[in-house]
């Protein structure tokens, strides 16, 4: 089998710009978990949790995730901030691939979303009835010890460009661009 990098983390934290840098520079193809499970269901997330609710969505996750590890090619897969739920699944990624989690301070996660124009159809409310910040820090709180045991590298995204987190990514798993 040949190599996949999965980057994890919280909404916003840079795993979509992050790994389409990353598959540029490896040359490997790019894959958008989110954006698959919506392609696959035919329909945005926010639709299909106001429509089937999170179950539905995390089942189609699930069901995702395990797709993309079955397949044989090489690819930079950046996962959904939820799909560390998904906990019985980690051991034998993490145990084969790279996980990066990558992290980022709560008010640069809030910046980030109120400028991305996909967080309304992407990013329904995970605590319906909190504000922003309080939804971002309740979630960190309930999700980190997950995104730690999850990944086997963190990389803090805060102050870096997408291309600089993909390179001190790729030197820490001592990968060169091109994959060597």
């Amino acid at each position: 089998m040949r190599d996949k990098i999965f980057l994890i983390g919280y909404r916003a934290t840079g795993k979509s710009r992050v790994g389409r840098e990353l598959a540029r520079l490896l040359g490997y193809p790019f894959r958008d978990l989110d954006e698959w499970v919506e392609e696959l269901c035919g329909q945005n997330i926010s639709e299909m949790v106001s429509q089937k609710g999170w179950g539905f969505f995390r089942t189609q996750e699930r069901n995702a995730l395990t797709r993309t590890l079955g397949q044989k090619n090489s690819m930079v897969v950046a996962c959904g901030g939820g799909a560390v739920l998904h906990q019985e699944i980690w051991p034998a990624i993490r145990s084969k691939y790279p996980v990066v989690w990558l992290k980022a301070e709560v008010n640069t996660i809030i910046k980030r979303l109120l400028g991305d124009p996909v967080t309304d159809s992407r990013r329904p409310a995970l605590k319906p009835g909190e504000t922003l910040e309080d939804e971002i820090k309740t979630t960190l709180s309930e999700r980190e010890h997950l995104y730690r045991s999850s990944s086997n590298l963190a990389v803090e995204t805060d102050s870096l460009k997408p291309e600089e987190v993909a390179r001190k990514i790729l030197d820490a798993i001592g990968v060169n661009s091109a994959g060597k």
